[in-house]
């Protein structure tokens, strides 16, 4: 059976136009470096007068220029700290803690080695937050902590090699910030299955938090659900011994009977806060969020950074327009 004469035609086009098109695919415009248009020193200078200014965008450029073409030069180890900084500040935290890694690799003893290992931390506790959820005041914690994880051992390890260091104080306090969350995550993760009744599963939770994580505001309720679990599983004994914690240090979690008093332990969020996604009816503190605040690496003195505890509460106008409306009542 021969095809019609028109749809011949057709397919013959068909053929020609795209044997056109992977032709010119196939032979893409070719990209020729010309090597460096300047000076090392002109670049770096460049990339300083940008930062100045804030404008990231190009102190990036001439940074990866620096990077690129005098790697082994007078200021590669300086535009390696800019340009991590410049990363963080355009929001791209991968790429920091990527720089952030290869610095500490290559310049393990540089005086500034403290700075990379600090900004890695706050990068990857800024992963954690990146989105527009960070704009709310839902919980963090009942997301993945994943990179919370990250960044609380990047602080650990940068606080036991650089005790004295002047982002030390920073440091220490974003910990305790990250402890908390990491112990309420755990403790969510507890009520879902005191909820299901998966005693086992929901002990372990509560002695993760009292293990490592003390003095975090969750410890009361850790306590109360062991207790309670141990008394499901049928273990008097263990779950006395809890309860005697209780009775020493929080009795108002015991009922008259001495049964725990879960609901008063989990100090749970209003209904209005519920129906509201966490934007009306919760206390300041629980407000809080991280600060992406840090100094430049080539600053004499830091900018001020603001701990997440010391952040100002904002309005629930600026919380339901992402952050756009009512920003007076934040300074």
């Amino acid at each position: 059976m021969s095809l019609p004469r028109f749809n011949v035609l057709v397919l013959s086009l068909s053929i020609g136009i795209t044997s056109v098109m992977v032709g010119c695919s196939s032979n893409p415009k070719k990209v020729v470096d010309t090597g460096p248009q300047s000076s090392e020193q002109v670049y770096y200078e460049k990339a300083v007068q940008a930062l100045d200014k804030g404008q990231y965008t190009e102190a990036g450029k001439q940074l990866e220029a620096l990077d690129t073409y005098f790697p082994t030069g007078r200021y590669s180890q300086q535009a390696q700290l800019d340009l991590m900084y410049t990363k963080f500040k355009q929001g791209n935290y991968a790429e920091a803690v990527t720089i952030a890694d290869r610095f500490i690799r290559l310049n393990p003893q540089h005086p500034q080695a403290d700075y990379a290992y600090y900004l890695r931390g706050v990068a990857n506790m800024e992963q954690n937050y990146d989105g527009l959820l960070r704009y709310t005041s839902l919980k963090q914690a009942h997301r993945d902590t994943g990179y919370l994880k990250v960044a609380y051992q990047n602080f650990a390890d940068f606080i036991r090699r650089y005790t004295s260091s002047k982002y030390a104080v920073d440091a220490a306090q974003r910990m305790q910030f990250i402890g908390q969350e990491l112990a309420e995550s755990e403790m969510n993760a507890a009520r879902f299955n005191i909820e299901r009744k998966a005693w086992v599963a929901a002990l372990q939770r509560a002695r993760w938090v009292l293990e490592y994580y003390p003095q975090a505001p969750q410890t009361a309720e850790a306590i109360a659900t062991a207790a309670y679990a141990y008394q499901q599983l049928g273990d008097q004994e263990s779950a006395q011994q809890y309860i005697k914690l209780l009775q020493a240090n929080y009795p108002e979690l015991l009922k008259s009977n001495g049964t725990v008093n879960l609901k008063a332990a989990r100090h749970q969020a209003s209904l209005f806060n519920r129906f509201s996604l966490g934007i009306f009816g919760r206390s300041a503190q629980n407000s809080a969020s991280a600060s992406s605040e840090v100094a430049a690496p080539h600053s004499v003195v830091p900018q001020a950074e603001q701990t997440p505890a010391e952040q100002p509460k904002r309005s629930w106008l600026n919380r339901l327009s992402l952050g756009l409306l009512d920003k007076d009542q934040q300074n």
